[in-house]
């Protein structure tokens, strides 16, 4: 299986694809790939998330540590995407140190970089700005910047969405209507977001993904110039995790717009089902 970051073709739409190295809960050699960076630890802001939470399950399975930071440490489950029929059980393992703590707090930031050697960090943020408030993107994103330049380290992935930036038109119309009514705030906040990051001197990349959903990961992940479509969270989980451990990984600076399926149409899908919370 080869890379995420291998080309393999250029679609009739405006988009490359990428296969993904991803191998379901099979523990990969991917040291044995000259290209990757000998990884140590793995650090996921927000790792509770749906999304963070496969960050952290395919890193531990991928061999690497991980130190996880979340407000709620029990929320921690196996992801439905590629956790089989293990997901909704708990998710522990000797390599993760999970840390309860407030990202907008710049002491409980700095306890991350205090449990180990970290290589790289994804950012995988979320929440309604009712309960995290109207600037905890920017605020905590900033904090996790200074952590790393106090430490010395340099390679980040933040995701962010699909409409962020210059990508507002990738988004199809009626997501567009949410983000400048509904999704305001956190609108705001995500583009502050993306400023500092952009701003940050780090080797980042910024991702963009269309509609996510808690389905199997296809192992192929569209980077779309065009309106974008949906794509699973457990492989835009492989994307961030090929973007701090691929040295020569291509989007290094920039802010990819994935999806799964390349310039299909996507509405918001607010369902429960799309969140996992149900069968």
């Amino acid at each position: 299986v080869q890379s995420i970051g291998a080309v393999l073709l250029l679609l009739a739409s405006p988009a490359v694809s990428f296969q993904s190295a991803f191998l379901g809960r099979q523990q990969k050699q991917r040291r044995s790939n000259g290209s990757q960076l000998c990884m140590k630890t793995i650090a996921v802001i927000g790792a509770s998330g749906l999304t963070a939470s496969e960050c952290v399950y395919q890193a531990l399975n991928n061999g690497d540590n991980v130190v996880g930071l979340t407000r709620n440490p029990a929320k921690l489950v196996i992801p439905k995407g590629s956790g089989g029929g293990s997901a909704g059980g708990p998710l522990t393992d000797e390599k993760l140190t999970l840390i309860g703590g407030d990202v907008t707090k710049m002491e409980d930031v700095e306890k991350v970089f205090e449990a180990g050697e970290i290589d790289g960090v994804i950012v995988a943020l979320g929440g309604k700005t009712s309960d995290v408030g109207d600037t905890m993107l920017t605020t905590g994103t900033s904090n996790v910047i200074e952590a790393m330049k106090a430490k010395g380290v340099k390679r980040l992935a933040v995701i962010t969405s699909i409409g962020t930036g210059d990508s507002e038109n990738q988004a199809p119309f009626f997501f567009k209507v949410l983000m400048y009514t509904a999704m305001k705030k956190i609108f705001v906040d995500k583009n502050n977001q993306e400023k500092v990051v952009q701003a940050s001197g780090l080797d980042y990349c910024i991702v963009r993904p269309g509609g996510l959903t808690v389905d199997p990961p296809t192992g192929i992940i569209n980077v779309i110039d065009g309106e974008s479509g949906s794509i699973a969270r457990a492989d835009v989980a492989e994307f961030c995790l090929d973007a701090i451990t691929m040295e020569d990984f291509p989007y290094i600076g920039k802010t990819p717009c994935i999806s799964s399926v390349g310039g299909t149409s996507w509405v918001k899908d607010r369902s429960a089902k799309a969140r996992g919370e149900e069968a």
